[in-house]
């Protein structure tokens, strides 16, 4: 079947019985199983299962009253999956994972062969992750080898590293990564604060404990690991830009100091006005000497940067929590290998406060899109604003004609933690009813129904110039990077041009094709050496 069946046959094995906690079913459908009372029965019969499994249950799809492997078709599955969240919910549980297999093929209503889905859905008493529950999104940055994804990784699980970067394999995501130690695009970590302390992720490969960590955490805190090799340094202004921080964390090695890559994140995180903790990394690899040394230099390039640094060694936790973003970085010292450090950083992220919700009606625009079997295909991104329910009618765009397309919420999750909702600040995949996965791309926007918006290919901002080898002119042609937009577009400054460390008026027009822009929005612009910050004044039909 093409992946671990182990909780199919477990389930299997188990059977169904009568006063149980397994349930098969081949499929569910809206027309027969909403119908005419028998939602009531249904969810009547899920609460029975929940409660006879101690609060958990689960329902066995696509297959026989006997256990046979029936399979059903993509689409079957998909509204099999539909019902059962609204019986779930109904029955005041949610779903809190779903695995699927393909089978042998099956046959549709016209009798032709098509491959067939069976699933296991885990279903969980008392309602998904709490609008109110706090949620914070932080995002590393760094040079090449500074040691990003290896803090990340001890501070998720609580292990300390084995000097060659172990704890990094549990962020980079894709087989090459962990072959070269390099990290090529964007990954995810997550770990969490009750009333006892930080809530580690044991293998954070299994998606199941991510998802206990935001099913049971008072605080969930979300990492995106950003890359640090140069060639990919719009992968990084990309996540820093486009999901909505609450917070930055800049690692610079000890035993290599700060780098040109260095200085370009320090600008970015800046520049944007995300509070920024600097990480002082690697620490059991040099004496006190060169730590000290190397904390000075990231004071003077803070102070040059018109920041104050703040040492934390030297001024204590509580002085770093109260007066983080108010143009003061903390410096913390770390080592994942000693673990030096790592509680600071524990206290600071179980204390800091959320900084990014923002009011008004649902916004989520979308930096990755991916098929998922028997759900369809899938957006994700931060929320920007407001909140989105399984079941929502929204609008999906702009295509590149402008156009915006009418698509339904299937279901959400959390780091793979299913839930009935999502408000803003919240990292999340929205699977969609109504669309293609190919057909979703980066830089897209998810609006509600009722939406009425207005995609343009230019726009009027005020830019200032951060570097650039000599001026900017008429015509000047950066990859503007907004939200999770990152396209090409031609820049005509209202003076005639523009000077390293100048700010002035500048039209900006993307090259290729529309999208969703709006007065206040804050991007990043970069070409080769040059790079700057501004922030869309006007926008033009």
């Amino acid at each position: 079947m093409g992946r671990d069946r182990a909780r199919l046959v477990r389930a299997l094995d188990r059977g169904e019985e009568e006063g149980g906690s397994v349930e098969f079913k081949e499929r569910f459908s809206r027309d027969v199983h909403l119908a005419d009372g028998r939602m009531e029965s249904l969810a009547a019969q899920l609460r029975h299962r929940v409660l006879s499994g101690d609060g958990e249950a689960e329902y066995v799809l696509g297959v026989t009253d006997d256990g046979g492997l029936a399979g059903v078709p993509p689409e079957t599955f998909s509204e099999t999956m539909d019902v059962l969240s609204l019986l779930a919910e109904e029955a005041g549980a949610h779903i809190a994972d779903v695995q699927t297999w393909s089978v042998d093929s099956v046959r549709d209503g016209d009798g032709d062969a098509e491959e067939g889905i069976v699933g296991v859905a885990v279903v969980r008493d008392g309602a998904s992750l709490a609008p109110d529950d706090d949620h914070i999104i932080v995002g590393t940055a760094g040079h090449v080898d500074h040691g990003k994804s290896t803090l990340v990784g001890s501070l998720v699980t609580g292990d300390s590293d084995d000097g060659d970067g172990d704890t990094r394999g549990f962020l980079d995501v894709q087989p090459h990564e962990v072959e070269r130690g390099l990290s090529a695009d964007l990954s995810y970590g997550v770990y969490g604060f009750d009333e006892d302390g930080p809530m580690r992720v044991r293998n954070p490969h299994r998606k199941d404990e991510r998802a206990a960590v935001v099913e049971n955490a008072d605080r969930v805190v979300s990492f995106v690991d950003t890359v640090g090799h140069e060639p990919w340094l719009s992968t990084t202004i990309r996540g820093l830009v486009g999901q909505k921080l609450d917070y930055g964390l800049l690692t610079v090695a000890a035993d290599d100091g700060p780098t040109k890559t260095t200085r370009e994140h320090i600008g970015v995180l800046l520049a944007t006005d995300l509070p920024t903790i600097v990480a002082v990394t690697k620490t059991d690899l040099v004496d006190d000497d060169r730590v000290a040394e190397v904390e000075r230099e990231v004071e003077r390039l803070l102070r040059n940067a018109g920041r104050t640094p703040l040492p934390v060694d030297r001024h204590g936790v509580d002085a770093a929590i109260d007066e983080i973003g108010d143009n003061v970085v903390p410096i913390v010292r770390t080592s994942a290998v000693t673990m030096e450090g790592l509680d600071v950083l524990d206290e600071c992220f179980g204390r800091l406060p959320k900084t990014t919700a923002a009011s008004g009606p649902f916004r989520m625009y979308i930096d990755r899109s991916y098929e998922v079997t028997g759900v369809g295909a899938v957006a994700s991104g931060t929320v920007k604003s407001g909140t989105v329910e399984a079941g929502d009618e929204l609008l999906l765009g702009p295509f590149p004609n402008g156009d915006f397309r009418e698509v339904e919420v299937r279901s959400i999750e959390m780091h793979y933690h299913r839930v009935d909702q999502a408000q803003a600040g919240r990292i999340v995949g929205i699977a969609l009813k109504g669309v293609s996965e190919a057909a979703v791309e980066r830089g897209m926007v998810l609006l509600p129904a009722d939406a009425k918006p207005s995609p343009v290919k230019e726009f009027e901002a005020e830019v200032m110039v951060l570097n650039h080898p000599t001026r900017i002119d008429a015509g000047y042609e950066p990859v503007v990077h907004l939200e999770t937009i990152g396209e090409a577009a031609r820049f005509e400054p209202t003076n005639g041009q523009l000077l390293p460390g100048d700010t002035g008026e500048t039209s900006v027009r993307f090259k290729f094709r529309p999208y969703l822009v709006e007065e206040g929005q804050r991007f990043v612009f970069r070409e080769g050496a040059s790079k700057g910050v501004g922030t869309v004044t006007s926008v033009s039909d």
